[in-house]
């Protein structure tokens, strides 16, 4: 009896430790299910020669010396089902559609990522280099230059392809976490007179001060990677040396204050809006450091946890033009202006001569991101802050919004600003080549299209806005 006795316990203790054993292997998977994977990278993408520099038509002569290294960063993130996104960040002005359209292809070829799963963002410093088929009409290019921009955009579409591919080889078990910090050093160009702000005691917006942070952690806890935004041209910086501007200074800062972390920077809805007092290091510096404190904040406090779900929509819209100018136009034109103004009207001109039509609309990219259950919007072209504001009314205000995004073509005024005119209204046109201003329906058929995407991509809108509330 005392012998059956001792052999159901022990029966019953193997029985406790097998369910227990199971019970702990279950946790574990579910526990590794709720994990996302995360690898990061970074690839300098400093000229190697002197080039003329983007984003300034006054400058007279290509670059001489560097302040700081230009980057390129990756960051591919991976849901606990495999789906795949990919985070791409730049020290430079902006892709034009053909360089962005040709890398997000090679990406395609190499790794099978579709449009919608790639984010190609440039922060917009104006002291990277220019681009092949970008602002042509802005520079004096000879030939011998011409050939040093096509050439380093091929060196570059290799070096963003090879980027990814060593994101993808360091994805491990991560966390990811999101929330919005606030610096104020952006200042609303439009409304603001940049000669006479010392005197000024109030400020005219719109502006939106947010700062958008995304934190990855390891297995062990240990921050990898911090991907931030804000919404400001950096324009600090006039002069010849390349440069990230603040950003470069802010990613600069945040990686050596947490030694082991990758630092992105995503340019915001930022095309109205700039760093004001500027034009020196120091202010540069300054902003890049107010920038990376706004981030720091935002990492001491406790960040909402996402859950390891991704979902991805992406598309182009057709947004129209509106009837380009006359030849007579044009040719007074010729005689009136210098510059960039006049070398447009000229290569305007010759397509006429040529008999060569304009094109009268541009696919525009629009993107939705959510992780977990924090929202993302990508914006093609130079957005205006406005079209941040209005998107969080409808999405709620923890949204992303980025810009610069995939394709740089033109500003992307709202119907407000198109009626008022102004640079970002009608004369940048000219600036990045397009024959012609947008229609005045450009506007609702961007946040009409965010809305079709949202939906595909399962974002929900805030009761509130679903209530009418």
């Amino acid at each position: 009896m005392q012998m059956r006795t001792r052999t159901f316990f022990a029966s019953f203790l193997v029985f406790l430790l097998a369910v227990a054993f199971l019970d702990t292997r279950a946790s574990g998977n579910k526990e590794e299910a709720e994990h996302w994977k995360a690898g990061v990278a970074r690839i300098k993408i400093t000229p190697e020669q002197s080039m003329w520099m983007a984003g300034y038509a006054a400058r007279e002569h290509p670059s001489r010396g560097k302040m700081h290294d230009l980057w390129a960063r990756a960051m591919v993130l991976q849901d606990a089902e495999g789906k795949t996104g990919v985070l791409i960040t730049t020290d430079l002005l902006g892709f034009p559609k053909d360089l962005s359209d040709h890398i997000r292809d090679r990406l395609n070829e190499k790794y099978n990522l579709s449009r919608e799963q790639i984010i190609l963002n440039s922060s917009h410093t104006h002291s990277g280099p220019v681009l092949e088929g970008s602002l042509y009409d802005i520079y004096p290019l000879d030939s011998s230059q011409l050939e040093k921009i096509e050439r380093y955009s091929d060196h570059l579409t290799d070096k963003i392809v090879q980027l990814v591919g060593k994101a993808f080889d360091s994805l491990q078990p991560v966390q990811v976490y999101a929330e919005n910090g606030v610096t104020r050093f952006q200042v609303n160009r439009r409304n603001n007179e940049a000669s006479t702000l010392a005197r000024q005691r109030d400020l005219s917006g719109p502006n939106d001060y947010s700062v958008p942070v995304i934190k990855v952690e390891d297995s062990e806890g240990d921050m990898m990677a911090v991907a931030f935004g804000y919404a400001c041209h950096p324009t600090v910086l006039d002069g010849y040396q390349w440069s990230g501007d603040y950003p470069g200074f802010a990613q600069k800062v945040l990686e050596e204050d947490h030694p082991g972390t990758m630092a992105l920077f995503f340019q915001g809805a930022g095309a109205d809006q700039n760093p004001l007092p500027r034009r020196s290091e120091a202010l540069a510096r300054q902003y890049g450091r107010e920038l990376a404190a706004a981030v720091d904040r935002v990492l001491e406090e406790n960040m909402h946890r996402l859950s390891s779900s991704l979902s991805m929509a992406y598309s182009e819209v057709e947004l129209s033009l509106t009837d380009p100018p006359s030849a007579r136009d044009l040719e007074q034109m010729t005689e009136d202006a210098s510059g960039y103004q006049k070398r447009w009207a000229e290569r305007m001109l010759e397509k006429i001569r040529r008999g060569e039509s304009f094109r009268s609309s541009y696919p525009y990219p629009v993107q939705v991101w959510q992780l977990g259950d924090q929202p993302l919007i990508s914006l093609g072209g130079e957005v205006v802050v406005d079209y941040a504001i209005r998107l969080k009314r409808i999405f709620g205000q923890d949204l992303f919004v980025l810009g610069y995004s995939n394709d740089v073509m033109a500003y992307i005024p709202t119907v407000q600003i198109l009626r008022e005119g102004g640079y970002e209204g009608i004369t940048s046109q000219i600036v990045y080549g397009l024959p012609a201003a947008w229609e005045a329906d450009i506007e609702m058929k961007i946040l009409h299209e965010v809305l079709e995407l949202a939906a595909r991509a399962g974002i929900a809108l805030p009761e509130e806005e679903l209530t009418g509330q």
